[in-house]
């Protein structure tokens, strides 16, 4: 019998009141010890859970405004030695709406889900987050109140099951105590927000706390638990040994010929030295990509293409590296031998340590209006330092150091940075950096000889309430700044931006959730002083039922290049729409005026993104999208059509297993009138992979896999250029 909302809940509403009324400046919800072993298995019939005084999640922050919650949500908190547990009670009065697949993790985050932030120092800085579908996907991320981010890159090994009942559906956790920063020794108070997300014509959202959106720092307003304590401490050791079979076919000249194969064995180890601090190890680690990186065109663009990490060895502790520059781009280590990493947090004290042996060394080689990815064989050895040090709950101070030495090759670089929060709708941050690089003959031809001296300068102004947001910038960047072991496409600029955005709430009741007007503008400026570029963005967005929403913008430009100034145009419309619970699609489209970087003149193009997703049943989704540009003169003469479709299609057998399939074609037409250089009138690529996946955990997987790339032109056919196939098998144990 479905159990109504308001009968019999007393004590829930009594708990919950406190827990977000008084908050966390009063009263923290004590959290019992474990009274006996737990199951992970969405049943919640240990004894354990019984007696638990639970925390609702009543309240609607999104589209309402601290809204009582549509439904009733309850969540238990339990620990023991090695795990802290948390349970959902989801109760709905129409279980047959939820939403709920089966989906990889960190992909599931469109579904019915529940979850909880958890900030264990309770310092208002970094928080834990875990999330849950209905049938037990898992998604979890670091989110930085410092550098403002959410992080799902991160993957910590953990256990959750999810069930659908009659009344809704019920999530049990466990999270390893030893997966975390904590604080070590008796029992203290962590911060904690418990959510749900509600998909239906309107994604509701609802929290355990009141949101005030007129705070800009979500941590400070987390309510709090106690009793959570580290009595006990084990080995806290992880061993992840690795096996990986490749063979790869190339086709130099004649038929394809097999250019590598072979079998890999690498370990990787990590040891919670202290409940806050942690040391990583690898060896011969496996680093093969698993799926294809998104698609991106390149034709008609002046800076190297960037892709985002996917490594574990990198992903973990990757918070603990953050600075608002992009000094730290772990990809740029492309081939390392052997890494080490140790990642802690004591007190008011952050501090991270990463040692890494590359095989090779890459480089991104910054100018003024480009960027070119080079690489040589010669090896080099990283090594990065990052500390932070927290001044009271308002304001952070922190230093990083990184340098990369090779063969004839050096480059550090030094940085000091600062966040201070000026009141609860304003901040500042700011990051000063020098760098001293020599490099090696064989960059002679792109990089200045003897030794480079640089600096770079960011601060940046932020303002944010319920009803707007502000903020202004400066970033500079000296002609011979170099991070080698960062992101920078370019330098030897001075720039500065900023804008406004005001937002019109509405409501689950209304034809619109949100609307937002804004207008942003941004000016470049060359080392000499010349004006490169400025530009602006006027922007309307509207969000409104079935997640539909739409943007519209005006963009209004003025580019210095090659030594002519362009003046041009540009509009968008960027929208989508949840056709249905199982179906959706979205549309954006780019035009107006642009520049030929190639023949150095003006062009006219558009930009058409189309995609769509379908899900059908439980198990089965495909994805479809389309990427199209077509470039013309200003007469209308055509200059160049690229384009790329790809399809993807997944089947789930389980929640840890499933098989994927590719398909991505890239096609670019040229109009060699149209060229002052030679260039092929056509150049076509098909690239198919096919993937097994069975993931016990974050690190224990199986996978087998195949992939293989065509290419052609107008005078060879679509041939078949390479081919591989790999296998591998990871397994963690957790000691």
């Amino acid at each position: 019998m479905k159990r109504p909302r308001g009968s019999g809940l007393g004590p829930r509403i009594f708990a919950a009141a406190l827990f977000v009324v008084c908050g966390s400046a009063a009263f923290a919800v004590p959290v019992p010890r474990a009274s006996s072993p737990i199951r992970v298995d969405a049943v919640l019939d240990e004894a354990a859970w019984q007696g638990i005084t639970p925390i609702a999640i009543d309240r609607e922050w999104f589209p309402g405004d601290n809204i009582p919650a549509a439904v009733q949500t309850d969540v238990l908190v339990t620990w023991d030695d090695e795990n802290l547990y948390v349970a959902f009670r989801a109760f709905d009065p129409q279980p047959g709406q939820i939403r709920a697949r089966y989906a990889d993790r960190d992909e599931a985050l469109l579904d019915d889900t529940v979850g909880f932030l958890v900030d264990p120092f309770n310092d208002k800085r970094i928080a834990y987050q875990f999330r849950v579908n209905p049938l037990g996907v898992q998604a979890d991320a670091i989110n930085s109140e410092v550098e403002g981010s959410e992080d799902f890159s991160w993957d910590a090994i953990w256990e959750s099951a999810g069930r659908i009942t009659a009344e809704g559906y019920i999530v049990e956790m466990a999270i390893p105590l030893q997966q975390l920063r904590i604080p070590a020794g008796e029992a203290r108070t962590w911060g904690f927000m418990a959510m749900r997300d509600y998909p239906r014509s309107v994604r509701h959202r609802f929290r355990s706390v009141v949101t005030d959106e007129n705070r800009n720092c979500l941590l400070c307003q987390f309510g709090e638990v106690s009793g959570i304590g580290v009595t006990r401490v084990g080995r806290n050791i992880e061993l992840t040994p690795t096996l990986t079979g490749n063979l790869q076919q190339d086709r130099s000249s004649g038929a394809l010929a097999t250019e590598d194969q072979g079998i890999d064995l690498g370990i990787s180890g990590r040891w919670a030295i202290t409940p806050g601090t942690s040391l990583q190890a690898t060896i011969n680690p496996d680093f093969s990509h698993v799926e294809a990186d998104a698609a991106q065109l390149d034709v008609n663009t002046r800076f190297a293409l960037s892709f985002p990490e996917k490594r574990p060895f990198f992903l973990e502790g990757a918070d603990f590296f953050e600075t608002q520059m992009p000094l730290l781009f772990t990809r740029t280590i492309a081939d390392p031998a052997a890494g080490l990493k140790l990642t802690g947090k004591t007190g008011s004290h952050t501090y991270g340590v990463l040692l890494a042996r590359d095989e090779i060394t890459n480089f991104l080689v910054p100018f003024d209006q480009s960027s070119v990815r080079t690489s040589i064989d010669d090896p080099s050895t990283t090594a990065v330092f990052r500390y932070r040090l927290g001044l009271g709950e308002a304001a952070t101070a922190g230093a990083f150091l990184s340098s990369r030495t090779g063969s004839g090759y050096s480059n550090t670089v030094l940085s000091g940075d600062t966040f201070v929060r000026l009141s609860e709708q304003d901040s500042v941050r700011v990051q000063l950096a020098g760098s001293q690089s020599a490099y090696p003959a064989a960059l002679a031809a792109i990089q200045p000889e003897g030794t480079l001296t640089g600096h770079a300068l960011l601060a940046r102004y932020t303002h944010s309430d319920r009803d707007w947001f502000w903020a202004a910038g400066y970033v500079e960047l000296s002609p011979e700044f170099r991070a080698d072991t960062g992101l920078f496409n370019q330098v030897g600029l001075r720039s500065a931006d900023g804008g406004a955005q005001r937002r019109v709430r509405g409501g689950p009741e209304r034809w619109f959730s949100n609307l937002y007007f804004g207008m942003f503008g941004d000016a470049r400026q060359e080392w000499s002083g010349d004006w490169t570029e400025w530009g602006a963005d006027i922007v309307a967005r509207y969000q409104g039922p079935r997640q539909s929403y739409v943007t519209v913008l005006m963009a209004p430009n003025q580019e210095h290049f090659d030594d002519r100034t362009y003046h041009n145009m540009r509009y968008g419309i960027d929208s989508g729409l949840h056709a249905s619970p199982d179906a959706s699609i979205g549309f954006f489209v780019n035009w107006g005026e642009s520049i030929d970087f190639t023949n150095s003149r003006e062009a006219e193009f558009v930009l058409l993104q189309p995609y769509t997703t379908l899900h059908i049943g439980r198990r089965f989704s495909t994805r479809a999208s389309w990427v199209r540009q077509v470039f013309r003169t200003p007469a209308g003469d055509e200059i160049f059509t690229a384009s790329i479709p790809q399809a993807t299609m997944l089947y789930h057998f389980n929640g840890r297993t499933f098989l994927r399939a590719i398909v991505q074609h890239r096609s670019v037409d040229r109009n060699p009138e149209q060229y002052v250089i030679p260039v092929n009138r056509e150049s076509r690529g098909l690239l198919s992979q096919l993937l097994f996946s069975y993931r016990l955990n974050a690190q224990t997987v199986f996978l087998a896999g195949y992939s293989d790339n065509y290419a052609g032109t107008e005078v060879v056919d679509l041939t078949q250029t390479n081919r591989a196939l790999f296998v591998k098998l990871s397994y963690a144990w957790l000691f």
